[in-house]
């Protein structure tokens, strides 16, 4: 039971290690201290929070998934007609083989002709 207990303060510790040199809890301690000397407290403490680590405001969070689900729309249509086009292209490859094959076919053909 002991040594569980000598674990947990470990990884805890550890992760406080973590936050610290990592500059997170100096990042959060500073916009702390900027909420709670705030003379008028802002509505939303989080958004405040979010706003002052670098984050987007709720709206601002709402417009970019609008914005990134608009784009992945775009995206999964342009997706759609690059497989159609690239699939016409090797058709087009294709036919350009055959008619290739068939006109090297008959001029040998018609050289051979020429020649006896």
């Amino acid at each position: 039971m002991m040594r569980y207990k000598e674990e947990k303060e470990a990884k805890k510790e550890a992760f406080r290690k973590y936050l610290e040199s990592s500059g997170v809890l100096d990042a959060l301690t500073k916009v702390l201290v900027s909420l709670y000397e705030q003379n008028e407290k802002p509505s939303s403490a989080l958004e405040f929070i979010q706003q002052k680590l670098g984050g987007p405001s709720l709206s601002e969070y709402e417009k970019l998934q609008t914005e990134m689900s608009d784009l992945q729309i775009k995206y999964n249509d342009l997706s759609a007609t690059h497989q159609e086009i690239c699939k016409e292209l090797e058709e087009l490859k294709h036919l350009h083989n055959i008619t290739s094959t068939t006109e090297t076919t008959n001029s040998e053909a018609t050289r051979d002709e020429l020649h006896n």
